[in-house]
């Protein structure tokens, strides 16, 4: 047997850092992992035998410094670099460079990364070997009238693609001639922040397309095979969302056709490793005899890999270290078999209700779901652990398997209810939605399923419920009685009355409100008072009596309240409370005696930049008359743009902002005026 690596190191962050650390040491194979500023206490970075300083929290000044990881490399006397997926996994210059230095790129080659990376060349590549195309522009000439002219004679809708790079940047689809040039220009600005290239490809938007991707593994010595297919149609924003294997309503003959079909794109470069083929596959007539085309070969291991590694019971990063140390593929297509079903959610910190914004903040709860037999958590942060402005917003990838599609979904289902998470906007229960849907769960799925069901997955705040916010007093009272026990035992008299958390007072009767805002903007109320038993609520005009009967670990309360046993998790601090109960999070701000709810200080108007992060595009000028919905200016933060819109008609005022600002969460850019 070829030996293995003696030690490896991992140019990438997160949970793709943990996850190769993970099986590196279960190969007896050391680990070395580099971090930023923002990442010195990075779960990776304490999972890892060593661990390196690599630079400032801007990727492009660590972990994008190809020449800082190769000198760390070197010092370390490290025999082979994984990049994980993103930052440098398919940059061919670094694979080229780390071949030069005499230190194993666990990867495809350079040559075979160049030849794929561009999807113009890799399309015309891939049509030369007979792999179905989609009809489309992929030509040298980027002037916008000659893009338009191609875009017209393809015929819309048409998608704008940046022919470098992926992830959904520098993608637009276009759906009449007269949004093209704003789309265009979008997407080049894009594809040039993010990639430092903004050629496009222009091709045909297929109107009901699935995207279903072929995982394929080859070795260089002529032997390739297909691990079968994911279906990753759930999508926001061109990214995935929710990816499963194998494919609802696949057959074994398309399977095959797809797969090899796959195969032969990867041998037709020489490939060796890990990539994905992904194709686009045309199911307005249903999938079964659908025609699929190639859309782009991923030259790396993908994010959503856990569910084909579920299915087939093999570690896809195993299989990437052995055949970069030399070794033949571990098995033949025929000894590869499909067990079961999984499904894999991506839980972002981002907020769906706000076109999937990505948030930032705290992780203040996280609890994922502890059902190991049918559950993997995949995840690079811990409870408290913070989710920066300056990498991916992910929080963890949510994988459960089942022996077929309906016990996966009844897991996930599971799963999703356990996942405890506060602190920050999640899409915890955008997923919830999706999983719970019927066309969902009947596979009825494709790319423009979020965007068809839009208002089931995404339904307005509702009001919280009056448990709620009787969980939500209890849990400010269970916290006022933790801190009264704790100065009680502290002090030199700890039986003194002036220590009781119930509100005594001589010869007065004990009552107070505790004032809210909940999710829809409503001001609510409850008026506590004390009694022998514990508490009278009364919300609304109801009363309720209660009484905080156990406190348990860490915020959980178990509670009575009108006679039934509620146990949750209430989160306390001086701004809001967050109930976790029954699933689902609800957050509610505290108001002080002084808070006017109707009182805004930048005026209904005021347009806030939602995170930090750099102007693009000013749209409008001060004096402009615009309407609601109409665009005023383009920010781009957490590697995408953001177009935000005028709330309602008006007048432009106050327009602060200019081209180029680098602007602060909540700074107030423009105001529309009446």
């Amino acid at each position: 047997m070829t030996r293995l690596f003696n030690k490896i190191l991992i140019a990438n962050r997160g949970e793709i850092a943990c996850r190769v650390i993970r099986t590196a040491r279960a190969m007896g194979i050391g680990t070395v992992a580099v971090y930023s500023d923002a990442d010195a206490h990075a779960l990776h970075v304490e999972l890892a035998d060593e661990a390196v300083h690599i630079g400032p929290a801007p990727a492009a000044q660590s972990y994008l410094c190809a020449d800082k990881i190769l000198d760390i490399a070197k010092r370390l006397h490290v025999d082979a670099i994984h990049p994980g997926y993103g930052f440098l996994s398919e940059n061919a210059d670094f694979a080229q460079a780390c071949e030069d230095a005499g230190i194993v790129f666990i990867g495809p080659t350079a040559d075979s990364i160049r030849k794929m990376g561009l999807k113009d060349e890799a399309k015309r590549l891939m049509s030369l070997a007979g792999v179905p195309v989609v009809p489309g522009y992929l030509g040298a000439d980027q002037s916008e009238a000659h893009l338009s002219a191609q875009a017209r004679e393809i015929g819309y809708p048409v998608l704008i693609k940046a022919v470098a790079g992926g992830g959904g940047k520098g993608m637009r689809r276009v759906d009449n001639e007269k949004d093209f040039a704003a789309s265009l220009k979008g997407a080049k600005r894009e594809a040039a922040g993010a990639f430092g290239n903004d050629h496009v490809l222009i091709e045909k938007y297929i109107q009901k397309p699935r995207h279903i991707e072929v995982q394929v593994f080859a070795d260089g010595r002529g032997h390739g095979v297909y691990l079968f297919e994911r279906d990753c149609s759930l999508q926001r924003r061109h990214q995935k969302v929710v990816e499963e294997a194998p494919a609802p309503g696949m057959s074994p003959a398309l399977r095959r056709k797809m797969g090899e079909a796959a195969v032969a794109a990867a041998q037709t470069i020489g490939y060796h490793g890990a990539g994905t083929v992904e194709f686009i596959v045309d199911v307005e007539h249903g999938l079964d005899g659908a025609p699929f085309y190639f859309m782009e070969m991923n030259t790396r291991l993908q994010v959503e890999h856990p569910v084909t590694e579920m299915i087939s019971g093999e570690d896809l990063v195993e299989w990437q270290i052995r055949v970069a140390a030399g070794e033949p593929l571990p098995l033949d297509q025929g000894d590869l078999a499909i067990d079961g079903h999984a499904i894999e959610v991506r839980l972002y910190a981002e907020d769906p209700s706000r076109d999937f914004l990505p948030a930032t903040g705290t992780l203040n709860r996280y609890r994922p779901p502890m059902d190991e037999d049918f559950t993997r958590v995949d995840t690079g942060v811990r409870e408290h652990d913070s989710i920066s402005v300056h990498y991916d917003p992910m929080i963890a990838k949510i994988i459960t398997w089942g022996e077929d599609r309906e016990a996966a979904l009844h897991h996930m289902a599971q799963a999703l209810s356990e996942t405890e998470i506060a602190g920050l906007a999640t899409n915890l229960p955008f997923l919830k939605q999706v999983i719970a849907h019927p066309e969902f769960a009947s596979g009825n799925v494709d790319t423009g399923f979020i965007p068809r069901h839009a208002d089931a997955l995404l339904p307005e705040a509702a009001p919280a419920s009056d448990i709620c916010l009787a969980l939500a007093t209890l849990g400010i009272l269970a916290a006022r009685e933790d801190r009264a026990f704790d100065e009680a035992a502290r002090s030199n008299d700890p039986f003194s009355p002036w220590h009781d958390p119930s509100g005594w007072q001589a010869n007065l009767a004990s009552c107070e409100c505790q004032d809210y805002i909940d999710g829809t903007g409503a001001s609510r109320s409850v008026k506590i008072t004390i009694t022998d038993q514990g508490y009278r609520l009364e919300i609304d005009g109801q009363r309720y009596d209660a009484q905080i009967r156990a406190h348990m670990e860490e915020g959980k309360i178990e509670t009575e309240i009108s006679g039934q046993i509620y146990r949750a998790t209430i989160l306390v601090n001086p701004e809001q409370v967050q109930v976790i109960f029954a699933g689902n999070t609800e957050s509610l701000k505290r108001l002080s005696a002084k808070f006017d709810p109707e009182e805004d200080a930048d005026g209904p108007g005021a347009i806030t930049a939602p995170m930090p992060g750099k102007v693009l595009d000013i749209l409008v000028s001060d004096g402009d008359t615009v309407e609601k919905g109409q665009a005023l200016l383009v920010l781009e933060a957490m590697k995408m743009e953001h177009t935000l819109t005028a709330p309602r008609d008006g007048t432009v005022s106050n327009l602060s902002a200019k081209t180029g600002d680098q602007v602060s969460d909540g700074a107030v850019l423009v105001t529309i005026s009446d």
